[in-house]
Formats: structure tokens, C-alpha cells, sequence
């Protein structure tokens, strides 16, 4: 008798033991077997490579969507009140009697209240004493630094009406803050293919409405149109390709891209303006390519993760037969039948960014992550639009600055699966704080621009590893709007970057003071996320929560405690049962 009930409470207690295993293997089934089902057909074979090709004019566009404002509202240095009565003078004859002079120039705002008639009957200067006015009849521009007219030059844009340039900027990431909200939602619910084709279409609309504007309101309501498609029109496909990559290609695949196309991009769309050299030219050029993405849904595959995480099960199937067929591999049966069936069992809860926000250690996770992703974006945009202003040539600064993408990210993906998303994201964002802090204090010109393209070049690191840290840590059912979240945080900051910019004509170090605290101030955050290195995208929430409270530095103990609440109940059920 003893015999016997030993035996039982063995029984009982394995009983128990593989429920429980059954639970967690359920929970978590769908991601092995995807997992498994990429390593038979290919972690990075010729269909992946060929869909990480297909990327190049999505990096490029988001460059051209991100920078072409800088070169359609760039402001000539040199501009001063327009005089009609003058303009049949010589330039420099026509300023020296109109225009009052500065220390070091002429004044941009101002001109003598002459008697213009009498002026050109002696050709003589109005005295020091001599009344000034306000601008009447708008202002000349010296086509030197910018060799072509913007907007900003046609439409006067300058002096009392110079804050229309960081409106039109602002309005541009409130037009992304919606966007990503949108796009973001549209992505987890439709599918990442249709949100990447609707995003370029947007920003083709948009820039090509910004044509044909003729005031201010049309004006910054085509901005905000393509705003609307700032960074989705480039992240729903890196999110796509991320998703068919294996772990072990996931930097490489996550970052070469950025630098090379994107990087690329940044590096062209300068001389292509200054090659044109007519801003209603250079946006014709820069958004009608993007209708090109009409024909994206003909060769782009949709990803198998999210038709999965919609029971679509034959639908990704029909996708996996097809990534075999091209890549020339083999998915063995009872691999792809594991697929089928925990795919069909445990995928239809339709889960989505609410449920992450629901959960206490993934809620926190993305605080932190909204932090970083913040501070990054708006040092980034904040050293770009101070290209015009760190006392060498625009065009040459913006290069230089620019060139950084492509060694910066390829050094990233060469170290980031070796020290982590943790080390590379902390380390640069506080260098490039400390650069930015100290570039405030020295003099304008080439040492401004050296310590500006070293803070760059660190900032980039940073940005590059949270975009992809903020991806792995999201289970796929909210991935895109939880990545569109995250980057929205950024379009949030970016608002401030125009008038942190513009801040430079009340005192001129307190930009580069404010990004530089910025950056030493929020790289702590990072400490208090989880590592991602070689480790599988999260498929569920519980997935993601488990590795969150797992991993991070000060989830552990949280864990343990879930651990020790989870035994203790199974600890009740076993007594239960055997008594």
C-alpha cells in the first residue's frame, strides 16, 4: 500500500510537471517553430538577400523625406531690404546706400527712410543719423551660400517672418507623430506591406502638393502630408526583412541597410540639389519615385510572423514554400507541421501595443526605451540642422556630417552582436552628449564642425542600435505599432529641435549646451533594459514579459517572485490532488 501511494504521488507530480511544461511550450510554441522552420529554409538566404536589395530605394526615399526640407527652406546668409527705386544700381552700389552697416556686414531687417530720389541725384550715403525702418518691399538674397532661390527666398521668409521656417519644420514631425499612429496601426492590423506602400504614397502626395503652394497654410499642410510618412516609408520594410532574418544575421541585416541606403541617400540628396539647383525641380525628382511602391505587393512577400500571429497559417505556408523554392532548401514535414498546428492553437488572440501597456515590466521597458529613442532623435536632428549655422559651407558640412552614417553603422554592425545593444547604445549617446557640451564652448568654424561630425558619429551608433533594441524586445503582434510608438516618442522630440536650433539667436551656445545635457542625462536609461544579443524575437506577450523580467538588471528578483508565486500554486494543486 505505501508502494502504491508513493507511485501515485510521483505520478500526480509529473502529471502536474508536464502541464505545466505544456503551458509554457503553448505559450511559446508558435516562435520555436518559427524559429525552426527560418533555419531549415534559410537564416539569410537568397530570397532574404534579395528582399535586403529591395530596401535600397526605401533608404534612399526616407533620406530624401527626412532632408529634402533642409534644401527647399535653406536661408541665404545675405539678404537685406529689397529698395525698387535701386535696383537699376550695381548690387554693391544699391546696398551701400540703402542698407545700414553691422561689424562685420550689413543689416538684414532694416534700411534708411530716404528720399530715394534725391539720393540718386548725388549718389551720396544718408548719414549715421539718419532714420531706419523695417523691410517695405521684402529683400534682395546673395545667391552664394545656397546658389539657388528656396522658398524662404521667394516668399520672404526671413526677419519678423523667419519663424515660419521651425513652424513648417514642427508641423512636418506633427504630421510623423500622426503617421506613425496611423501607419503603426495599420501595419499590425492590415499587414506591413500595405502600410509601406500607403507611407511612400503619402510622402509622393505630399511633396509633390508642395509644388504647387503658394502660401504659408497649403504650404505646412503638405508638410505635415508627408511627415505623415517620415521614417514608416523606410521601417515597415526594415521591420518586414527583420522578421525573415535569423538571429544570427539579424545586425547585419538590421544595419548595413541604414548605413549604406540610407547613408547613401544622405550623401546624394546635397549635390543633387545643388546639381539642380531649383527646389520645385529637386521635389519632383524626390517624390514621384516613391509611386513606385504601387508596385511593391507584386514581388514583396508579407510577413510571416504577423499572418501567423492572425491564424493566416496557409498564407504564411504559401509563403515559406516559396522562400524553399528560391532559396533551394528544404523545410522537413513534421518542422512545418509543428508550425501549422502551434501557429493554429495559440495565435488568434489578435494581441496588440494595449496588451503590452497592460503588462507592469513591458510598460516600463517602454518608458525607458522612449527615453533613449527621444534624446537620440533629437541630438541627431539637432546637429543636422545645425549644418547651416557651424560657419563653414552648408553643402560641404551637411556632407561631412552625413559621410558619418556609413562607417559609424558599419563599425556597429561589426561590434554590436559582440558587446550588446546595452554597451553600444549608453556609451555613444553620453559621447556624443559630451561632445555636443563641449562644442558649445569653442569657436565656430572648423572646431565646431570637427567636434559636430565626431558627436554625429557616436549618435548614429546609438540611434541605429535603439531602432533595432526596440524591435527585438516587441512581440510580434505589436511590433510595428509598438515600433511606430517608439519612433513617434522621436517625432515628439524632433518638434523641439527647430527651435532649440532658432534658440541660437538668443544666446548662441545654449543649443549645443542643451543637446549635450541631454545626451549625459538620459544614457543611463539603457542600464535598465534587457540585452537582445543572439536571442529570438519574442513572439507573445508572455514571451516578451518573461525576457524582460528575466533579463533586465532589475527584473530578476520580480521574477523570481513569479517563479515562487507560480510553484507555490502548483505546490497547492499537488496537495490537492494527493490528498
Amino acid at each position: 500500500m505505501p508502494t502504491n501511494t508513493h507511485r501515485s504521488k510521483k505520478a500526480t507530480y509529473l502529471f502536474l510537471q508536464d502541464m505545466k511544461e505544456d503551458k509554457r511550450r503553448k505559450a511559446a510554441g508558435d516562435s520555436d517553430a518559427l524559429e525552426s522552420v527560418l533555419s531549415h529554409v534559410g537564416e539569410l538566404g537568397c530570397y532574404q538577400k534579395l528582399m535586403l536589395v529591395s530596401m535600397l530605394p526605401f533608404g534612399i526615399f526616407f533620406a530624401f523625406v527626412y532632408f529634402s526640407q533642409m534644401f527647399i527652406m535653406a536661408t541665404p546668409q545675405r539678404h537685406w531690404c529689397r529698395v525698387p527705386e535701386l535696383e537699376h544700381l550695381d548690387m554693391e552700389i544699391r546696398r551701400n546706400l540703402s542698407i545700414p552697416k553691422t561689424g562685420d556686414g550689413w543689416q538684414q531687417c532694416v534700411m534708411y527712410n530716404a528720399n530715394w530720389t534725391r539720393v540718386l541725384e548725388t549718389i551720396v550715403t544718408p548719414n549715421l543719423t539718419t532714420e531706419t525702418v523695417p523691410c517695405r518691399n521684402g529683400w534682395e538674397f546673395e545667391l552664394g551660400d545656397i546658389p539657388y532661390h528656396t522658398v524662404v527666398s521667394e516668399r520672404g521668409w526671413v526677419c519678423e517672418y523667419s519663424g515660419y521656417i521651425p513652424l513648417a519644420q514642427t508641423v512636418f514631425f506633427v504630421g510623423a507623430l500622426a503617421g506613425g499612429i496611423i501607419f503603426g496601426w495599420m501595419a499590425d492590423k492590415f499587414g506591413r506591406v500595405p502600410a509601406l506602400v500607403a507611407t511612400n504614397m503619402m510622402a509622393c502626395v505630399g511633396g509633390l502638393g508642395t509644388i504647387y503652394t503658394t502660401g504659408l497654410m497649403d504650404f505646412i499642410f503638405c508638410r505635415f502630408l508627408v511627415g505623415m510618412a517620415f521614417d514608416n516609408c523606410f521601417m515597415m520594410m526594415y521591420i518586414l526583412v527583420l522578421e525573415y532574418v535569423g538571429p544570427r544575421h539579424r545586425t547585419w541585416a538590421a544595419n548595413m541597410p541604414i548605413a549604406l541606403y540610407f547613408g547613401g541617400g544622405c550623401l546624394l540628396l546635397p549635390w543633387l540639389a545643388y546639381w539642380i539647383a531649383d527646389w520645385r525641380i529637386l521635389l519632383w525628382v524626390t517624390s514621384l519615385p516613391m509611386a513606385l511602391s504601387l508596385s511593391l505587393p507584386l514581388f514583396m512577400p508579407e510577413s510571416a510572423r504577423w499572418l501567423a500571429s492572425r491564424g493566416k497559417v496557409n498564407q504564411a505556408v504559401k509563403i515559406l514554400r516559396r522562400f524553399e523554392k528560391i532559396n533551394g532548401t528544404k523545410i522537413p514535414q513534421d518542422v512545418m507541421d509543428d508550425f501549422i498546428v502551434s501557429s493554429s492553437q495559440t495565435r488568434q488572440s489578435g494581441e496588440s501595443i494595449i496588451d503590452v501597456f497592460r503588462s507592469a515590466p513591458l510598460r516600463n521597458m517602454m518608458i525607458f526605451m522612449i527615453m533613449i529613442y527621444m534624446a537620440c532623435a533629437l541630438i541627431f536632428d539637432g546637429l543636422v540642422r545645425m549644418s547651416e549655422g557651424l560657419g563653414l559651407d552648408f553643402f560641404i558640412t551637411f556632407t561631412l556630417t552625413s559621410a558619418t552614417e556609413i562607417p559609424s553603422v558599419t563599425l556597429l554592425a561589426i561590434v554590436l552582436d559582440r558587446w550588446g545593444r546595452r554597451k553600444l547604445t549608453v556609451g555613444p549617446i553620453a559621447f556624443a552628449g559630451a561632445l555636443t557640451f563641449i562644442g558649445a564652448f569653442v569657436s565656430k568654424g572648423l572646431p565646431q564642425v570637427i567636434l559636430a561630425i565626431a558627436a554625429r558619429f557616436t549618435v548614429n551608433m546609438a540611434y541605429n542600435t535603439a531602432i533595432q533594441w526596440s524591435t527585438e524586445l516587441l512581440p510580434t503582434g505589436a511590433r510595428a505599432s509598438g515600433s511606430s510608438l517608439v519612433h513617434v516618442s522621436g517625432y515628439v522630440a524632433t518638434m523641439l529641435s527647430p527651435f532649440i536650433v532658432y534658440s541660437e539667436r538668443f544666446w548662441q551656445p545654449l543649443p549645443l549646451l542643451l543637446l549635450g545635457a541631454l545626451g549625459l542625462l538620459v544614457s543611463g536609461f539603457g542600464l535598465l533594459l534587457p540585452e537582445t544579443k543572439g536571442r529570438a524575437i519574442p513572439q507573445t506577450i508572455y514571451e516578451a514579459e518573461r525576457f524582460v523580467t528575466t533579463h533586465s538588471l532589475c527584473g530578476k528578483a520580480e521574477d523570481a517572485e513569479v517563479d515562487g508565486n507560480e510553484d507555490n500554486l502548483n505546490n497547492e494543486k499537488q496537495k490537492a490532488l494527493i490528498t
